[in-house]
């Protein structure tokens, strides 16, 4: 419960025990009798049991009446009001606590009580006069106005309170999307700070080892460094897609899945393909960058280590979930031991940042498929990845 709420209880409990004792004092000494106080004390547990030990879900007692507790609170009220009339002004007590909240429960109550106290003058003194329905009307309407104040009060009060949440709910959308651009920044000017350093560094040692190759004598070492510079610029190109992946500045996730693989067929003579199953439906960004990130991880992988021949991408739109499957025909590997690599383990953490999982199944000689699913319409949280 919030702390505005608590002390509006608080409030409420001092409401209830002030009533009690102011409509029940006189009588009591009154009436001078040990049932009366018994019934009086019972009634205030009651009250303790239902609106103090048992605080209601809502966290106001107008919300929801409990029935119960009207129930035993008139039956207590019933018995007092039964040993001596005097008593019949506890009854406010027992509606005090909706009289603050429900407009309708606290005119019944008006209502009752104009109507208890006619009986009572009628029972009192075998008559009433004109004047004293005339001032009982007066007072039950006075009643009934200040409990139409309190309760348009308490609903005001509740539409400040849903306000402030919608409020404090866009603050947070906003500052989540701060969040999110921030991040999306700084991934832009890492790939800018690896494309301009790295990549170039490596794309000029290529250069340079082609151009001594071209003179010099056949030198194994010469070769391998060749080689390993011409490695280092795929994966420094690879990490630089991978943290800015323009395709889907310019289309959208199954068009830059196509291209994916028209590239692998096109770089490596692997007969690679997109399959797109379901109804296309707009995704959030974040996570189309992220499925794509992992369908190119999975693509390096087979470039690298697979010795594929076919490689199938399938992107399934179903009714809560975004299936991607990555399928290759290659030499295949224990996932067991390969689950610590860094490239699956980057892809399984950048599903799990989105709330979705990542499957990978495998084994030697039986090709791979990494399957990667995110739950739709699920919020995506911020971080780094």
């Amino acid at each position: 419960m919030e702390p505005w709420e608590r002390t509006r209880r608080r409030w409420q409990h001092a409401f209830f025990v002030s009533w009690l004792v102011l409509t029940s004092a006189g009588a009591l000494v009154e009436v001078g009798q040990v049932l009366p106080v018994a019934l009086v004390a019972g009634l205030a547990a009651w009250y303790a049991v239902w609106f103090v030990l048992r605080v209601p879900a809502s966290g106001k007692a107008g919300a929801e009446v409990p029935l119960p507790y009207v129930l035993g609170g008139g039956l207590l009220w019933l018995g007092l009001f039964a040993i001596d009339s005097s008593f019949l002004v506890v009854a406010l007590a027992v509606l005090v606590p909706y009289c603050m909240d429900a407009l309708r429960v606290g005119l019944v109550a008006v209502v009752s009580f104009a109507g208890g106290w006619l009986w009572h003058r009628y029972h009192s003194t075998g008559a009433v006069t004109w004047s004293e329905i005339a001032t009982t009307a007066l007072i039950a309407l006075s009643g009934a106005i200040a409990v139409g104040y309190i309760s348009s009060m308490a609903r005001q009060s509740d539409e400040r309170k849903r306000l402030i949440e919608q409020l404090q709910a866009a603050q947070e959308a906003r500052a989540a999307a701060e969040r999110q651009a921030g991040v999306a920044a700084e991934r832009q000017r890492l790939a800018r700070d690896i494309h301009d350093s790295l990549t170039q560094g490596f794309a000029s040692v290529v250069m340079l080892l082609e151009a001594a190759e071209a003179t010099l004598p056949d030198n194994r070492h010469l070769t391998q460094a060749l080689r390993a510079a011409r490695e280092n610029l795929v994966e420094s190109r690879r990490v630089v897609g991978a943290l800015r992946p323009g395709q889907l500045d310019e289309c959208g996730l199954p068009e830059a899945l196509q291209q994916l693989s028209g590239r692998l067929s096109d770089e490596t003579g692997i007969d690679a393909h997109t399959v797109i199953t379901g109804t296309p439906r707009p995704l959030e960004e974040r996570a189309q960058a992220e499925l794509l990130r992992v369908a190119q991880e999975a693509a390096a992988n087979v470039r690298r280590h697979a010795g594929a021949e076919r490689v199938t991408l399938t992107l399934s739109y179903m009714e809560d979930l975004i299936v991607l499957d990555v399928h290759d025909d290659g030499d295949g590997f224990d996932p067991g031991r390969a689950a610590s690599g860094h490239g699956l383990s980057i892809m399984l953490e950048r599903m799990e940042q989105l709330g979705g999982t990542l499957i990978v199944e495998s084994a030697p000689g039986a090709g791979a498929t990494v399957v990667a699913s995110l739950p739709v319409g699920v919020p995506v949280s911020v971080g780094a990845s």
